[in-house]
């Protein structure tokens, strides 16, 4: 079966102990520097401020508001640094590993999507989940991959299958080229009775 990517992809295939893995490189995402530069001045005015207010509520000089600034100013902080991390944290590329009758799959380590890369965000929910999205992984048998499907959307297409109750979009870092690609080549390596649905516009 030719396993080759489109060409002028970025996804490459190696041999994970006889197992070809699909590897799809992460989105680059830019943003997340200045929003990291940002955050790093934030916490040195953060630290100022903490400390100034720290030194006085130790002192017992503090008034009760300046004790419950403190508190708020210490959990504003925390949520700060971690957002921090998460902008400088190295990405993980997503990898499908094709075994003979199933996929092992990882989502890898996306990198906050302040901007959403041009994608339509429905809700404020997934605004969050696109700044702080969670690596997945998963064993996608079978079952699973008879739900394989080409979604159609007013943004784009989007390649998904449903783990249970779980909807997983398979190759959000790729161009939509790449995602016909990977759905046709998914479909015929195993043998899935339901072919890709590109048809049907999904909002």
């Amino acid at each position: 079966m030719d396993l080759n990517p489109p060409v002028g992809s970025k996804i490459s295939i190696v041999q994970n102990g006889g197992d070809p893995t699909i590897v799809i490189p992460q989105i680059k995402s830019y943003s997340r520097y200045f929003a990291g530069l940002f955050l790093l001045f934030w916490l040195g005015m953060w630290a100022m401020g903490f400390g100034a207010t720290a030194s006085e509520v130790l002192a017992g000089k503090a008034e009760a508001f300046e004790v419950f600034w403190l508190g708020g100013w210490t959990v504003g902080g925390i949520f700060a640094a971690y957002i921090l991390y998460q902008c400088f944290r190295p990405p993980v590329p997503e990898t499908l590993t094709l075994r003979r009758g199933s996929i092992v799959y990882d989502s890898g380590i996306v990198p906050p999507q302040f901007n959403a890369f041009g994608r339509l965000i429905p809700s404020s929910s997934d605004s969050w989940r696109s700044m702080f999205p969670k690596r997945h992984r998963d064993d996608l048998d079978k079952g699973a991959l008879q739900t394989l499907r080409l979604r159609q959307t007013v943004a784009g297409n989007r390649l998904t299958i449903d783990v249970g109750a779980k909807r997983i979009e398979i190759g959000s870092g790729a161009s939509e080229v790449e995602r016909e690609w990977l759905a046709a080549l998914l479909a015929r390596r195993y043998s899935l009775p339901q072919t890709p649905d590109k048809a049907a516009i999904e909002a």
